[in-house]
């Protein structure tokens, strides 16, 4: 009896562990109206630095009742408007082909890409543009990044927290931060017995060179 009690128990455990939400310890990222992007464009003085999917990653972890998934983006493209004497100063771009996307299941892989979710067909670009870098940030970020997110032809404003290092040789940054999806219209509930959970972690790895850049 007291065998089975303590299998009972483990088995518990085990179930709980394989439903509990990775999104609950990330900090969230604020989602509101766009704002204005400035007009201008970047000063001579600064330095554009490619971001791509050859030195950089963009994953997400998304869950449902019974577990979660990862996955990521393969394809996308984007620079860095570097001011060298001040980085607040600086200026993000990053387009995401969203046709790239993965996961760890191939038949989620096509279903992310349908209208269930990112709806490819219509809507085969995403694109974030910073408005506003601030320094210091939640859960030791060095950065705070606003800027504004188009997914599935909805554009919102994003604020997220960044750990952000220049060096001679490039500028680092990494992000971890939860996103709700419903807000950007990926409304898709799942079934009724495994529902999924409105916020997606997303995580970001950039290493922009600047030795390529000049």
């Amino acid at each position: 009896m007291m065998i089975r009690s303590a299998l009972f128990v483990s088995l518990a455990a085990l179930s709980l562990a394989g439903c509990k939400d990775p999104a609950e310890g990330a900090t969230k990222a604020t989602v509101g109206e766009a704002a204005q992007p400035a007009a201008e464009a970047p000063a001579a003085a600064h330095e554009a630095l490619p971001i791509s999917g050859e030195t950089s990653k963009i994953a997400f972890v998304g869950s449902k009742v019974t577990g979660s998934h990862d996955g990521g983006f393969k394809d996308f493209k984007g620079t860095i408007h570097l001011d060298p004497a001040k980085f607040e100063a600086s200026r993000i771009e990053v387009e995401i082909d969203m046709n790239s996307v993965f996961s760890d299941n191939d038949n989620l892989t096509g279903h992310l890409k349908t209208g269930d979710f990112f709806l490819v067909a219509e809507h085969p670009t995403a694109r974030f543009v910073s408005t506003e870098i601030k320094p210091g940030g939640a859960d030791g970020a060095t950065h705070t990044i606003t800027g504004n997110l188009t997914l599935r032809g909805v554009t919102k404003g994003v604020t997220i927290p960044a750990k952000i290092q220049v060096t001679p040789e490039a500028v680092t940054s990494t992000s971890e931060f939860s996103l709700p999806r419903q807000q950007f219209g990926v409304a898709f509930a799942g079934q009724p017995d495994n529902l999924i959970r409105d916020d997606v972690v997303i995580k970001l790895d950039v290493t922009a060179p600047r030795t390529a850049a000049k």
